[in-house]
């Protein structure tokens, strides 16, 4: 069946800017170099000054990110790190790749991010980081995530792979924590034509930490100074990211319209919109509402020709290759519930408004019609 409204389309934003991407595209190719040199130096600086942090070290994914500053700030075997139960499986797969054991939390069902109460019961003698992720374009509720953190002697390493622009308390996600983490897959605000992502920090012993870590610990060439892994942005990449971030915040800015609109047209059916609370800029990664309806009004949009994603769909401790985690069915309700309700609709920048207008008329039509 054909989908006639799709939940992104990247070859509309290629379109729109494609002089400056095939230029610089050509650009790279034509100087020869393709790993780590002035492309990926020019965007580390760019992308870091737009977050107001003072370095970026690219990387080969945003699930690399977040591994190598785990490594970075000394997480290691036997290490608990805590993470929200409703998240993408990259921060578990990051914490399980330096050892340490994941310790899930609930969330607050309206935001969808970590819970700062539930962060006190879980910290044990064995807890060195917290990884807060800044899910579907908002921010976490940093201040007392930071504060408990800081009680507690722990690190912070920020999720921000949904995250490129949001701000908390009028200050850009990213630069909060120890450090942060970003993908660029593709599909991000900011998003690469393949894997990529970024580590930020604001410490300079850090962010060395994160460059020898990526390319094998080399401190000179093929001289180990530790023991590192081969995670690189890649020069193509960083050059295609260099011409985006230009347009970053208008196209956040054009979500946020598009969103709004979703929200005006939505009012008054039995479901929810997304939650933005007053101390945050939502870029609406992802337009997410929430219906006890949810599996009826997927089907019912697919049938119109509408694509609608369920992310995600069970909660970590559900997935069965992480039931090990010892936790059943009501360890964690929010997390649980929110996913059984959870539905993202179409928004990219490119959307026009008729395409929002027509996917909330069908919305409407399943609530009073049947």
């Amino acid at each position: 069946m054909a989908t006639d409204i799709r939940c992104i389309d990247l070859a509309a934003q290629y379109v729109g800017i494609k002089a400056e991407i095939d230029e610089a595209v050509s650009r790279v190719l034509n100087s020869g170099h393709f790993i780590l040199s002035e492309e990926v130096q020019a965007f580390e600086q760019k992308f870091s000054a737009y977050c107001g942090v003072d370095f970026g070290i690219g990387v080969g994914s945003g699930t690399d990110a977040l591994t190598l500053a785990l490594r970075a700030l000394g997480v290691g075997p036997g290490d608990e790190v805590i993470t929200t139960a409703h998240t993408s499986i990259a921060d578990v797969v990051a914490i399980e790749r330096v050892g340490g054991r994941p310790v899930l939390v609930d969330i607050d069902p309206a935001t969808f991010n970590l819970d700062p109460q539930c962060l006190p019961a879980a910290i044990t003698s064995h807890t060195r980081a917290i990884i807060p992720v800044h899910l579907y374009g908002l921010s976490a509720d940093l201040d007392p995530i930071l504060n408990i953190a800081k009680e507690y002697g722990l690190k912070v390493v920020e999720d921000c792979a949904q995250a490129h622009g949001a701000e908390y308390t009028h200050k850009k996600t990213g630069g909060w924590g120890d450090a942060a983490a970003f993908s660029f897959y593709p599909t991000k605000n900011l998003g690469a034509y393949g894997d990529g992502g970024m580590v930020l920090t604001k410490d300079a012993g850090l962010a060395e930490k994160v460059r020898l870590l990526r390319q094998y610990g080399w401190e000179e060439r093929y001289i180990s100074k530790v023991k590192g892994d081969n995670s690189r942005l890649d020069e193509l990449q960083a050059a295609v990211l260099s011409v985006k971030l230009n347009y970053l915040d208008r196209w956040n800015a054009r979500r946020r319209e598009l969103a709004q609109l979703y929200d005006n047209l939505l009012q008054g059916l039995d479901l929810h919109t997304p939650f933005v609370p007053l101390n945050c800029t939502h870029i609406y990664h992802q337009y997410v509402i929430r219906t006890p309806q949810r599996e009826a009004l997927h089907q019912y949009l697919q049938e119109q020709h509408i694509e609608s994603r369920i992310l995600y769909p069970l909660p970590v401790h559900l997935r069965p290759s992480y039931r090990e985690l010892g936790h059943g069915e009501g360890s964690f309700p929010h997390a649980e519930q929110t996913c059984h309700e959870i539905l993202s609709l179409p928004l990219y920048a490119e959307m026009g408004s008729a395409a929002v207008e027509r996917v909330s008329e069908a919305i409407r039509a399943f609530f009073e019609h049947g």
